[in-house]
């Protein structure tokens, strides 16, 4: 399937496109990078960052239900368990009296207590290292191909849902004037949010994926004039950064997912100067 894209790449004059896992890499940060930076322009301007956070350290409790019932990949246990974590939390939002932020807290206190205590009991703690740090130079071509497969349609979906959403964080009363079912829209957009944290948790690492999900588009905002230049910083900030990050980490020897981060804080550091000097 990718034999074009080794060969493209293998081609360039420089030294980190010798090898597979780096090429396999820069593949997979041009599939996730543009979706993640466009979800990531929702999650702050909705502001569900807290949110994002809360989803991927839900999926420690899904890992570890896939390990105790014996899957060799527990990425499907993952994903139903961050699925049923993020309809909980829209589902208590909505019929609950408690504060939306307290009901996140509430329930990521009780995912990754849940995860810490099977894995305990089962004595899995050292096969969750790498999802808690990442690697995202162990990605194979197998799982780019289910990444390529799963982006596809959520993209879609989160182009579907732009601009009702966007619209809502303006003037949710103004939302529904025009026809749109706001609660609808934003289970669809939160639950794309667990499958897109989810998918990526084992190449970036669950301490540091929500600062890739909100980086980009937090350093976006700081410089867009209107919300057309905001999404396109987003995801182009988010691009350059990663592929940035990635190949500054072959280089010194780091971890690419916490490169990629300490890239992006970089921008959105310059970006805020840059508004201030402005004013």
């Amino acid at each position: 399937m990718m034999d074009w894209w080794h060969a493209l790449v293998g081609g360039l004059p420089f030294e980190w496109a010798r090898y597979a896992f780096m090429r396999n890499a820069l593949f997979a940060i041009i599939i996730v990078s543009p979706l993640f930076s466009l979800m990531g322009a929702l999650v702050v301007s909705q502001r569900l960052a807290f949110y994002s956070d809360a989803v991927g350290h839900s999926a420690l409790a899904g890992l570890a239900i896939g390990l105790l019932l014996g899957m060799v990949d527990p990425f499907w246990a993952m994903i139903v368990f961050s699925a049923v974590f993020g309809l909980a939390i829209f589902g208590l939002k909505r019929w609950s009296a408690v504060p939306v932020d307290t009901v996140i807290g509430l329930l990521m206190s009780f995912a990754v207590a849940l995860g810490v205590l099977l894995l305990s009991r089962g004595g899995n703690f050292m096969k969750v290292g790498h999802f808690l740090v990442g690697d995202l130079l162990s990605i194979t071509s197998e799982q780019i191909a289910r990444l390529l497969l799963l982006m596809v349609p959520a993209t879609f979906l989160v182009l579907r849902s732009f601009n009702a959403l966007t619209l809502a964080s303006l003037s949710p009363s103004l939302a529904a004037s025009r026809g749109f079912r706001i609660g609808r829209e934003e289970v669809i957009f939160g639950l794309l949010v667990a499958l897109a944290v989810t998918l990526n948790l084992q190449w970036v690492g669950i301490l540091i994926i929500n600062s890739l999900l909100i980086l980009p588009a937090a350093a976006a905002r700081n410089i867009a004039r209107n919300l057309r230049e905001y999404v396109g910083f987003a995801m182009a900030n988010g691009l350059v950064c990663s592929v940035a990050g990635l190949l500054l980490a072959y280089y010194l020897g780091t971890s690419a997912g916490a490169t990629i981060v300490l890239v992006a804080m970089g921008v959105f550091v310059v970006t805020a100067l840059a508004r201030l000097a402005r004013k």
